[in-house]
């Protein structure tokens, strides 16, 4: 079971249900899933970023991420309908988990000229979205073998019913907020 689970469950859940009088355990807010969220508008030029991005998506989740299309065409951009244009990967359980822990302890400590996640991202129910400049923030993916830095979109899903709930179950989770 990962570490931050293990926390949730034992200290953070009873915390919470004092901190908001929450009599029954179910009320009380939990992370449903983490959404990380690569949008590649240079592919449509070069088709080929796509399977590196993939790679390096997947080497970051821990599973292989689904590619995502062009909904409709757009002249301007010289985008067409059902061109690859990102990629996304959703992360339940004990991968969410294991993935949070790498986010909070690891990756995050490695921005340069780190200050701390700003606590204003959320989106009015309860859900964060972190968003990331580049990729090598991460261990599992090799600096040397990047060809271009890419950045992501990192979405926190919380059974929170508002964004206090789900801030106060995030600081405690170790989330480093900017004061």
């Amino acid at each position: 079971m990962p570490f931050l689970k293990e926390k949730y469950d034992n200290e953070i859940r009873p915390a919470l249900m004092d901190e908001f009088q929450l009599e029954n355990p179910f009320e009380v807010p939990t992370l449903d899933k983490i959404s990380l969220n690569m949008g590649l508008g240079e592919a449509v030029q070069n088709p080929k970023i796509i399977d590196k991005a993939t790679e390096e998506l997947e080497a970051i989740a821990g599973q292989r991420p689904v590619v995502t299309r062009a909904k409709r065409s757009i002249a301007g951009f010289k985008l067409r309908e059902g061109m690859p244009i990102g990629a996304k990967v959703t992360l339940r359980e004990e991968r969410m988990w294991e993935f949070l822990e790498r986010l909070i302890f690891v990756a995050l400590p490695r921005v340069r000229d780190f200050s701390g996640v700003s606590p204003k991202s959320f989106d009015g129910h309860g859900n964060y979205t972190l968003g990331i400049e580049e990729q090598t923030i991460f261990p599992e993916v090799p600096y040397d073998a990047v060809d271009k830095l890419r950045g992501m979109n990192i979405t926190l899903v919380t059974t929170a019913p508002d964004d206090e709930m789900a801030f106060s179950m995030l600081d405690k989770i170790g989330m480093p907020f900017r004061k």
